[in-house]
């Protein structure tokens, strides 16, 4: 395989790995046993390796971060959101 096809690969399995938690979220309203602190630090290391995707110009990091950095965000919101 290349490099582009693994990077793109491993780019979608881990965007894609978010949608579970994210949909069960948004499904039960329900965030109270994920760690917000952990979803803040993995947002920010995200947002990083973006930049770094975008600094090199390697479209898979760059398109694999840019969904991963929503729906973690998205996660985050709804975490702030659902555990009042």
């Amino acid at each position: 395989m290349t490099s582009l096809i693994v990077g793109i690969l491993a780019g979608v399995l881990c965007t894609v790995s978010f949608l579970p938690q994210a949909i069960k979220i948004f499904k039960t309203k329900r965030a109270g046993d994920l760690s917000l602190i952990t979803f803040v630090a993995l947002c920010f290391g995200i947002l990083l390796w973006l930049i770094y995707g975008i600094m090199i110009k390697e479209l898979p990091i760059i398109l694999a971060n840019a969904a991963m950095l929503v729906l973690a965000l998205l996660i985050v919101v709804m975490k702030i959101k659902y555990s009042k």
